[in-house]
């Protein structure tokens, strides 16, 4: 069964926390910190529901974590309680529905409108957005179309210093029909935008299951990634050895390219999620 981000919301929901935590860590007892690496880690909000946003703040804390990821604006402020921050926000629009139909371009805008200057206030600089489904649009006419939405936005977010992502996700597997589901693809989106507040969020997982070569990928578009999200392929789980990636060498590899920004763990726990999350950062600590 695959699993998307907002199925797993409510699945995920109904797990038991006490059934999922050691006692030590429902008493909120310290993890062990890993040594410092050159790398900021995050984690994705929605993988981990069956905790308190605050529980996963304070554990995510003393295990090394900078912040965590995809938050609505209610929930922006609960990681600066715990010395993190929001390191990307949940966005306007939705995977379905982006920036590659002009129809949906004044919703958009005006939405981006209303979230920019909140996000900025709040310490929130980067914002995840969409590119929309295919629904019969070439890839060139998609391309025109997310340029021309964006570019709407960009005097705003330059203004405020807040950057725009869009997120790659696969169309083989779990987001059939999306349409920034290359690389190469929404590189083209970007150096038409034209604009330091409109870069990618390479999720690992997703461009794996499209196209792998993820080392040279990253190298070839360092400069357009300012987010990554990690998970195990195949499957969505654990950085474990029962995935075919080597994310303590893509790690390596993102932090010698000067990476400043979030790598950010978005799997879906099959173990103790807590244990599984250090496991994740302890990996990722280079």
């Amino acid at each position: 069964m695959h699993v998307t981000r907002r199925d797993a919301l409510g699945l995920l929901g109904t797990c038991a926390l006490g059934a999922a935590l050691p006692a030590s860590l429902s008493a909120h007892a310290p993890l062990p910190m890993p040594r410092a690496g050159r790398l900021r880690q995050s984690v994705a909000r929605w993988c981990f529901t069956s905790m308190p946003l605050e529980t996963l703040c304070a554990a995510g804390r003393d295990m090394g974590l900078a912040g965590i990821d995809l938050l609505d604006e209610a929930e922006w402020g609960v990681p600066k309680q715990f010395g993190l921050e929001c390191a990307i926000a949940n966005g306007f629009g939705s995977i379905a529905r982006g920036f590659n139909r002009p129809d949906h371009h004044d919703e958009l805008v005006a939405a981006g409108s209303a979230m920019i200057p909140r996000a900025a206030a709040a310490g929130v600089r980067r914002i995840v957005v969409f590119s929309g489904n295919r629904a019969g649009l070439s890839d060139g006419e998609g391309i025109v179309n997310c340029v021309a939405g964006l570019r709407r936005l960009m005097p705003l977010a330059e203004q405020f210093g807040v950057v725009l992502c869009m997120e790659m996700l696969n169309s083989r597997v779990d987001h059939k029909d999306y349409h920034a589901d290359r690389t190469e693809w929404a590189a083209e989106v970007v150096r038409g935008v034209e604009s330091p507040s409109f870069r990618l969020l390479y999720d690992v997982y997703h461009m794996q299951v499209m196209e792998g070569d993820v080392i040279a990928t990253i190298r070839r578009y360092r400069d357009m990634i300012a987010h990554y999200h990690t998970a195990g392929v195949p499957g969505r789980n654990e950085l474990d050895d029962q995935q075919e990636l080597n994310y303590r060498r893509i790690a390596q590899v993102i932090a010698d390219t000067g990476f400043t920004g979030f790598v950010a763990h978005e799997f879906l726990p099959r173990r103790a999620p807590l244990e599984s999350l250090r496991d994740a950062v302890t990996v990722c600590t280079v």
